[in-house]
């Protein structure tokens, strides 16, 4: 059988996506599997430039009918998209937003196709993806749930020590508080213990965070644990789930760390993302539970205030290529 082959989008061209992909490759061990890049040679020239490096030298396809066999990163899969003339880093640019959703959209259909055995991501900018024409994308987890149709999806964070998965990612505060419901809770528990068993996790040891300060003080300070977020975790409790809380999110991620829990179940993005960034920002990671396929991805932005520096660290992608092919391989076996 050929080796998995694992597709790696490149992100805004005006980001730091490319550069991190051009250090990357300079490093790059691809023993037993096989890495395509989607996007475009331009804005692999333009990261390797800002990182001081010759251009790699790969080969680029409009299909991947005929890719070669043996491990390495056999080429780049382009999205024909052309290099706006008046390229620059750092700033939001129609053409650059349009080539960032068009590599994830030919990603996730390589992915679906069975074509790719999962895919990494490179960031994206909201701002520039937007200004492209996709309105209702935020971030790459809708993009994918609009691509795959699944209903329920969640973000989850990986960091050696600490994984943490978000009951909603890119809401206001005020918002995400109010969708921290006994119903949305319950259903994102289940999506947690099936994903993690699907990747060989058995009877994964889930922890959910309280929202309030010191779990709510028995109501003194917010009701949302006694109302919402304990009788969640009794009802997955009942359903066979091994799930414990509400617990202070000033402990919770703590005792994940020691050992206790698995994973942690955060109710809004700030609250799992400093915990994991804080821990050990440069190799964290995310993957996208709920889609019908494997994909992780670096864990900071486009980082538009440094983009085009050659400041940019690819630890990141580093890590998140090796979470891809690691649950590739649970998978195969």
């Amino acid at each position: 059988m050929p080796l998995p082959l694992v597709g790696i989008t490149m992100g805004d061209p005006a980001g730091i996506g490319p550069e991190v992909l051009a250090k990357h490759l300079q490093v790059a061990d691809c023993a037993g599997i096989r890495l395509l890049l989607i996007g475009s040679g331009w804005a692999l020239t333009e990261g390797a430039a800002a990182a001081n490096l010759p251009p790699a030298p790969l080969p680029e396809f409009d299909s991947i009918d005929d890719l070669p066999a043996s491990a390495g990163i056999v080429g780049i899969f382009d999205v024909g998209v052309p290099r706006p003339a008046d390229f620059r880093h750092g700033q939001v640019q129609v053409a650059c937003g349009r080539h960032a959703v068009q590599a994830v959209e030919a990603a996730a259909a390589l992915c679906l196709d069975g074509r790719l055995a999962a895919m990494v991501t490179c960031p994206i900018n909201k701002e520039a993806i937007h200004a492209a024409g996709y309105v209702d994308d935020i971030g790459h987890q809708e993009i994918l749930a609009r691509l795959t149709g699944s209903a329920s999806t969640a973000t989850m964070l990986m960091t050696p020590g600490l994984k943490v998965v978000h009951l909603s990612t890119h809401k206001p505060l005020i918002e995400a508080a109010r969708y921290a419901t006994r119903a949305n809770v319950g259903e994102k528990l289940g999506l947690i213990h099936e994903s993690l068993e699907r990747w060989g996790l058995h009877r994964p040891r889930i922890a959910v965070a309280a929202l309030n300060p010191h779990g709510g003080e028995g109501g003194l300070l917010g009701r949302e644990e006694i109302d919402e977020l304990a009788p969640a975790v009794a009802d997955a409790r009942r359903q066979g789930l091994d799930v414990t809380g509400p617990i202070p999110a000033d402990s919770v991620f703590n005792r994940a760390i020691g050992g206790e829990f698995d994973v942690v179940l955060a109710l809004y993005h700030d609250q799992g993302h400093i915990a994991v960034k804080v821990h050990d920002f440069h190799q964290s990671t995310t993957a996208t539970l709920g889609i019908p396929f494997v994909r992780t991805s670096v864990d900071h932005g486009t980082a538009f205030d440094i983009a085009g520096l050659g400041r940019a660290d690819s630890r990141g992608l580093a890590a998140a290529i090796e979470a891809a092919q690691s649950l590739v391989e649970r998978r195969l076996q």
